[in-house]
């Protein structure tokens, strides 16, 4: 029984990876509400595969191939273990952002891939000198482009934000039970990820 705690925490730390949180956010975007969200399903559907080719699986098979080298530590236990993963991270996320510039979407979509790079660029920055969580940057950065488009639009996707901050919350207890980050670290990353996110989202 005493391991439950940590094994729920494990696959939180999964299923809300930072390598997933784009991809869920556009899923968000796509069933929020906002004015923008109402797409064909064939425009939706190939944003999506974008997203989740440039964000999640060109990014995780990188750093499957990082891993062959034994020097290199998967659990990026080393806040400089993060280094190489967030610069290919941020290459690819960028690729993304050219394929999504050749579509005729709202600008809201490519500007939420921006916000990401730079919050992927800051984490980078940080992490040679301090071990932040991605975790938490990644899923408070979408907490915060939700709240900025909330005031920016003047709407109220309040299902949107009630989830995102239930899994924040728990994605934030699971690193601390995991005992991969002190608060400091969690709290950090979480603010490092809304601000950012926020402000580029509300105010370009």
């Amino acid at each position: 029984m005493k391991n439950i705690p940590t094994a729920v925490a494990r696959i939180i730390s999964v299923i809300f990876h930072p390598l997933l949180i784009p991809s869920l956010g556009f899923l968000l975007l796509f069933n929020s509400g906002f004015y923008f969200s109402i797409l064909p399903w064939s425009i939706e559907r190939f944003i999506l595969l974008v997203v989740v080719l440039s964000t999640g699986i060109l990014p995780a098979l990188c750093i499957g191939l990082l891993s062959l080298n034994p020097k290199f530590d998967l659990n990026m236990e080393k806040n400089t273990d993060r280094v190489l993963p967030l610069i290919l991270s941020s290459l690819f996320y960028y690729l993304g952002y050219l394929i999504l510039q050749r579509l005729p979407v709202f600008p809201i979509y490519k500007l939420f891939i921006i916000a990401s790079i730079l919050v992927q660029i800051a984490l980078l920055v940080i992490s040679l000198k301090w071990k932040i969580s991605a975790h938490l940057a990644a899923i408070g950065g979408l907490l915060g482009a939700f709240f900025g488009l909330s005031f920016r639009l003047h709407q109220n996707p309040m299902l949107a934000l009630i989830l995102l901050v239930l899994i924040a919350g728990s994605v934030g207890s699971a690193r601390l039970i995991l005992g991969k980050h002190t608060r400091a670290q969690i709290y950090a990353g979480f603010l490092l990820g809304f601000m950012i996110m926020n402000v580029v989202i509300y105010y370009i």
